[in-house]
């Protein structure tokens, strides 16, 4: 599928502006800087780094069209693929979104010239956006059968705002497995292949639903679930749903509840339990019914009764926050 890139290929650039020396190399913290000062690399160029590292952003995928699936794919779908498209001075390639790459890699230009970006990737900065953007253009500039290897940003440089147009919406396209990694690939290397069938077995069983946006069933276990991505206002969408919860109108389909929520990169995401064997068509009706009484509640703007302020305190408590 891809060849390692070779120990002895230069690593990005990081601009020093600060210093008025452009192109300074990336190179480990304690080796002297290759400005010349004399200092180690974290003390001088390698502060500005640092400090990008540490920088977090709350809602880093916000101001993109598709900024719910961008989430979703990001944290609660196991495989699914999309297609990029690219703005600047990108324009006229053609990029792949990917929730996953074979051994976490965070891009892949494959023999083909065809160039993914993976979103899960452990580690990164507290900026997921500035992570998927650095990675994509280091795919971008990459040669065939490259995978792009994880490394520290570099310092300041391009979000994704920069690189696609924002405006353009994902049509995302979830995956049973990982076999489209090797789709069309006739090389393929053994530990690409073992890392996709390690991360079939433990691909969770999912289907975006089309009746509404970033809307996702899945079958964990015996167990069955939906969990939506939503971009409204926490408060806001609380209060609704505690109208919705204490009216008995939180349903998505007899036999289904609403058991909590939890906050990924800046959004809420609600998630039903679901009566075993319900399917993913199934659930396209009664999740756009429910829409249609959630826009309702949140367009209430009366205080919350007794019996909704008691529903938004149980709401409260069942909030749990990945990032």
């Amino acid at each position: 599928m891809g060849k390692k890139s070779s120990a002895s290929r230069p690593g990005p650039k990081a601009t020093a502006s600060s210093a008025g020396v452009a192109d300074i190399p990336v190179v480990a913290g304690r080796e002297p800087c290759p400005c010349g000062s004399g200092r180690r690399y974290k003390a001088c160029h390698g502060r500005a780094a640092g400090h990008a590292a540490e920088t977090f952003v709350a809602r880093p995928f916000e101001g993109l069209a598709s900024e719910c699936d961008w989430v979703a794919l990001r944290e609660i779908v196991p495989a699914a693929t999309a297609g990029l498209t690219l703005a600047g001075a990108a324009a006229g390639q053609s990029a792949t979104l990917a929730t996953v790459l074979p051994m976490a890699w965070p891009g892949l230009v494959r023999q083909d010239g065809e160039v993914f970006v993976g979103l899960q990737v452990p580690g990164g900065s507290g900026d997921a956006n500035r992570d998927v953007a650095h990675a994509l253009e280091r795919a971008l500039a990459a040669e065939p059968g490259t995978p792009i290897e994880p490394t520290a940003l570099p310092g300041p440089g391009p979000r994704l705002q920069d690189l696609l147009d924002p405006a353009a919406s994902l049509d995302v396209r979830v995956h049973a497995g990982f076999d489209f990694w090797l789709d069309g690939v006739e090389d393929r290397s053994p530990e690409v292949v073992a890392s996709m069938e390690r991360a079939n077995e433990a691909a969770v069983p999912t289907v975006r639903l089309t009746s509404v946006e970033a809307a996702y069933w899945c079958q964990i276990r015996d167990r069955f679930h939906l969990r939506w991505v939503v971009p409204h206002d926490e408060d806001a969408l609380l209060d609704a749903l505690a109208r919705l919860h204490a009216a008995g109108a939180d349903t998505v389909g007899e036999g289904s509840r609403y058991v909590g929520s939890f906050r990924a990169h800046g959004l809420v995401v609600p998630v039903w339990d679901l009566p075993a064997g319900t399917s993913a068509e199934s659930l396209e009706e009664p999740v756009d019914a429910f829409a249609v009484r959630l826009g309702e509640a949140m367009a209430d703007s009366t205080p919350l009764d007794e019996a909704g302020r008691r529903a938004r305190a149980g709401l409260r408590s069942r909030q749990l926050t990945l990032r």
